[in-house]
């Protein structure tokens, strides 16, 4: 009896992941459009949406962002890449910089969306601690050149807690205090979740679906394999903890987005 009942919730669970799958694409348009307040004539286009994706270092477009990137792409939306460094720690910047344009490439952004700032007080450091002022400056003057409309970032916890990606997402919540970002802006950051929940790949969606989210961003296997192609390129970063990462982690199947809300804050500014 009991055999009977573990095999009818292990097929519940499966079938709940389908449905849920098959329900995404209309569910992320209709978010897109609230999220954004922007209106597209066809439920099919996102074409309104102009997003930058503010990462820290190359590979970080992959391995946390990769099914936003795909989805936003599908949509025929305009994405852009902003990496705030070369990932020199290892002093592999040059090469990590042109990793970083392939594996954008694969992703489906254009080498003309992807900027990579090369600041000495910007380092590839997870002791370093970023300008809050100069990282935020470097975002708004992208966001003005490129007329963006929604920023995707890290949260305060960084996924991994990378004091660099932490860093990012402090000074993206200072610029939405300083009021000069447009109404038409909105701020998103990417959840960190729970160790257990972050590797179990594709079998965390009911559990990213029901609970609440601005924003949720889901790829099939054919997203999968196309954010794995693209990890694949970052060919200095493959150490064999990178290949249990990209076979296991739900941020390779599953973005999920809370919004930074905009107005004043108290934040300390260095």
């Amino acid at each position: 009896m009991y055999v009977y009942l573990v095999v009818f919730a292990v097929l519940f669970y499966f079938v709940l992941i389908k449905c849920i799958f098959d329900r995404h694409r209309h569910a992320l348009i209709k978010s897109l459009k609230r999220t954004t307040n922007v209106s597209s004539e066809t439920e099919t286009d996102g074409a309104d949406v102009r997003a930058l994706v503010v990462t820290a270092h190359p590979d970080d477009e992959c391995m946390f962002f990769a099914p936003t990137i795909i989805r936003l792409n599908e949509l025929n939306a305009s994405v852009h890449l902003l990496c705030l460094s070369e990932g020199n720690y290892y002093n592999r910047g040059a090469q990590r910089r042109e990793e970083l344009f392939s594996s954008s490439a694969v992703l489906g952004i254009p080498a003309s969306r992807v900027t990579i700032i090369d600041h000495k007080k910007l380092p590839d450091d997870p002791k370093a601690e970023w300008s809050v002022s100069l990282v935020s400056s470097a975002v708004l003057k992208h966001i003005t050149a490129h007329a963006i409309n929604m920023v995707v970032t890290f949260d305060g916890r960084g996924v991994s807690g990378h004091a660099n990606h932490v860093a990012i997402y402090k000074a993206v919540r200072h610029l939405a205090s300083t009021g000069e970002l447009s109404k038409g802006c909105v701020l998103l950051s990417l959840e960190t979740v729970g160790l257990l929940r972050k590797y179990i790949s594709f079998l965390d969606l009911p559990f990213s679906w029901f609970l609440p989210s601005h924003l949720h961003c889901v790829v099939g296997s054919k997203g999968y394999k196309q954010a794995k192609a693209a990890m694949l390129r970052h060919r200095t970063q493959l150490l064999w903890f990178r290949y249990l990462y990209i076979t296991l982690s739900r941020y390779m199947f599953i973005n999920t987005f809370q919004t930074i809300p905009q107005g004043p804050q108290n934040l300390k500014i260095y």
